[in-house]
């Protein structure tokens, strides 16, 4: 027997059998991308928000470490020590000293390379899969640090909701608001766009004079969460790493005007791309908005999804 947390707290419960993980998707309300700083990262500013997207991580007894998935990506991505569900796995069992022994399956929907952090979500599902295997009993907060090693966006994907990420995206704190469901669609593109290589366009765009100046602070965007109003929230959209995307992938303004010629709210860059998240009224509008932009030919699919979701979870 081993212990889960409750949907709602931190409190572990008991939980039986093979430990199954579901973790959403993230989007990113408003991304503030500051100067590169010594260390290599940008000084971020950033609303990050869990959509209804998900990565399903079943953990397994076993008497050593493997992982095997299906879905999206398979035969893409590399289930070798340089996946980040691996990386995880065996990050915990050095900070808890125990074998890293677990048969590890992935059940993949959230794109590769999607802006959508789905390599970042499967690391913090793999984090709290084989906590629960191996019995470590650490707390999110805890599990938390370990993944702020692996990848900026794993701590908020531990957690979930709607939350301000400072740092390089790795400190966070809930936003609190009144309980809203925001409803989206998701235009899901043919292939992938690096993470480094947005950044490193976007520090060529401002030394070029060519991007915008960047983001102040996400007042404005926290506002409008409070608002309840889909009109006001669109209105407050924003992602400094749009025009770096849509520098390397020009066809993205094209899905872009799509979604806006299909009636949404509001259209934005997720993170680095080359995905397109659009903001839907409710959810007949986002079902009806989905399936115009399928029409278009611009985008490889496009999925209704709402939001804020709670972050890996035990199912």
């Amino acid at each position: 027997m081993t212990e889960a947390w409750g949907p709602d707290d931190d409190k572990p419960r008991r939980y039986s059998g093979p430990v199954r993980v579901r973790v959403p998707a993230k989007i990113n309300l408003h991304l503030g991308v500051g100067p590169l700083r010594e260390d290599g990262f940008h000084e971020l500013n950033t609303v990050y928000h869990a959509i209804s997207l998900f990565d399903e991580l079943t953990a397994r007894a076993g008497d050593t470490l493997t992982l095997t998935m299906e879905g999206e990506g398979t035969g893409e991505l590399a289930l070798d020590e340089s996946n980040l569900i691996i990386r995880a796995a065996r990050a915990l069992a050095q900070r808890a000293r125990v074998p890293a022994y677990a048969r590890l399956h992935l059940r993949k929907s959230i794109p590769l390379a999607g802006g959508l952090a789905g390599g970042s979500a499967d690391a913090a599902a793999a984090l709290l899969a084989c906590d629960l295997l191996w019995g470590t009993g650490y707390t999110k907060e805890e599990l938390a640090e370990i993944g702020a090693e692996l990848g900026s966006d794993v701590p908020f994907l531990l957690h979930g909701g709607t939350a301000l990420g400072t740092g390089h995206g790795e400190a966070v704190s809930p936003i609190l608001a009144r309980p809203t469901t925001w409803h989206w669609v998701v235009a899901v593109a043919d292939g992938g766009l690096s993470t480094p290589e947005v950044y490193r366009e976007l520090d060529r765009l401002r030394d070029s004079s060519w991007a915008p100046e960047p983001l102040e602070s996400p007042g404005e965007l926290m506002t409008a969460l409070r608002q309840r109003k889909p009109a006001v929230l669109g209105a407050a959209l924003a992602n400094d790493l749009q025009p770096a995307a849509l520098s390397l992938r020009p066809a993205l303004a094209e899905v872009l005007k799509a979604g806006y010629d299909a009636g949404a709210v509001a259209g934005i860059v997720s993170g680095s791309g080359p995905t397109c998240v659009f903001l839907a009224n409710d959810a007949a509008h986002a079902e009806k908005l989905a399936a115009e932009l399928e029409t278009t030919g611009v985008c490889r699919a496009a999925v209704p999804a709402r939001g804020p979701m709670p972050g890996a979870r035990a199912v």
